[in-house]
């Protein structure tokens, strides 16, 4: 059973069932609800209040959530004893407290941002003036409701200027600005090892350039096999966290997303997930995702295979109208499809009326993910699969695998 709504629970349940699972998925938000129902059935929460009596009589074998806010839902302590593939416990605060993600990385001398967490605005100010830099603001909890989301202030009047306007609520995480080489990792926890699985880039800004606001979720991404982990990202920001990951007994994915810096990676985070952009690209590369993804949950030895010539994926997003600007709303538009697909077609915010016309109910319309020998292989088939698709307002990132990559590029 798949937890999670849109594009992300629709690729995780259809590739799943495409490897022999029988799959549903719990809808947890109320948006976005119509894709997952084109992989199996469907459950809203207004019918059913908990996932609980669900797994139960459906004697699931394995629960997939899409994002971290299942350990803070009222139900989360009527779960059967079934394997997650998502740490528990103890292992989840890597990424829902950043300041312990920080704490960790000092104990295991693992390069972190300067940073700070402050209470409130005054508290906040007091940190600018003794150390007057440009610091990207955060939640320090990490929740899909979180009251801030994150802001990247490149200057110390940005930082300034946006301390007079964010909501307190939670206090504020203040994490060090570093630049703009990024790069991420995604490996697998289990057995008390970590697999390596990709180097991942996640094109955070909304607008082709780097321009534009962070979104609120990446408009595209790209995915190269590396369980060798060339680049060097597991081995000083994973690895030396393993006598911590057998201490609490994590087993999961994990993903690092990391700045360089003076030739040095620096952590600016970790999620306890494939990602909402690399996790259906990973899925397809696995030759078997099924069997990783319960041995994971497991907390088994892993024996992971890859399908032979899938060495890098594409991932592009087709926002539509408004975005990012998302207290911008339109009608339900049509969505328009010209000709057919020969790469994966993943649908978000859409939906279909009594006539079978695809519409619009949201910001985000689709991701369109292409695999390849290489890079330029696999952007060509994802751009040329996007622009089959048409809607009024919509629009893509056409520098997708142009800019910041390979990792440690600006």
């Amino acid at each position: 059973m798949v937890l999670g709504v849109g594009a992300f629970a629709h690729s995780t349940a259809q590739i799943l069932k495409e490897n022999g699972a029988k799959v549903s998925t719990y809808l947890t938000r109320d948006y976005a609800q119509y894709p997952p129902s084109l992989a199996g059935p469907t459950y809203r929460r207004e019918e059913f209040p908990s996932p609980a009596p669900l797994l139960r009589q459906q004697s699931v074998d394995l629960i997939v959530p899409m994002s971290i806010d299942w350990a803070q839902a009222s139900w989360k302590d009527e779960l059967p004893e079934i394997p997650i593939f998502c740490p528990v416990g103890e292992g989840m605060r890597i990424e829902r407290e950043r300041d312990f993600a920080r704490k960790l990385c000092h104990d295991f001398r693992i390069p972190f941002p300067q940073a700070h967490v402050a209470r409130n605005r005054l508290e906040a100010e007091q940190v600018l003036k003794k150390h007057p830099r440009a610091f990207v603001i955060k939640n320090p909890l990490c929740s899909p409701t979180s009251p801030i989301h994150t802001i990247l202030c490149q200057t110390l009047e940005d930082t300034r200027s946006w301390l007079k306007h964010i909501d307190y609520a939670e206090g504020v995480f203040l994490q060090e600005y570093l630049g703009t080489r990024e790069a991420g990792h995604i490996a697998l926890v289990s057995g008390g090892e970590i697999y390596s699985l990709v180097t991942n880039q996640e094109y955070k800004r909304a607008f082709g350039g780097n321009m534009g606001i962070v979104a609120g979720a990446p408009l595209g991404g790209l995915v190269e096999r590396d369980t060798q982990d060339k680049y060097g990202l597991a081995h000083e920001l994973l690895h030396p966290l393993l006598p911590w990951f057998r201490e609490v007994n994590y087993h999961g994915p994990i993903q690092v997303t990391a700045v360089q810096r003076k030739n040095r990676w620096h952590v600016i985070e970790y999620n306890i997930r494939i990602g909402v952009t690399s996790g259906a690209m990973i899925l397809r590369m696995l030759a078997n995702p099924v069997e990783a993804l319960l041995k994971t949950a497991q907390n088994q030895k892993l024996r992971l295979e890859f399908v032979p010539g899938l060495q890098v994926g594409c991932s592009v997003t087709l926002a539509g109208y408004g975005y990012p600007y998302v207290q911008m709303k339109g009608p339900q538009l049509p969505v328009e499809v010209i000709g057919s697909f020969d790469c994966d077609l993943w649908w978000n915010e859409v939906t279909q009326n009594g006539d079978g016309v695809l519409l619009t109910t949201g910001h985000r319309i689709a991701d369109v993910i292409a695999f390849g020998a290489s890079l330029e292989q696999a952007r060509e088939k994802a751009y040329e699969n996007v622009r089959k698709i048409r809607s009024l307002g919509s629009y893509y990132r056409e520098d997708i695998g142009k800019s910041l990559w390979p990792p440690g590029k600006s």
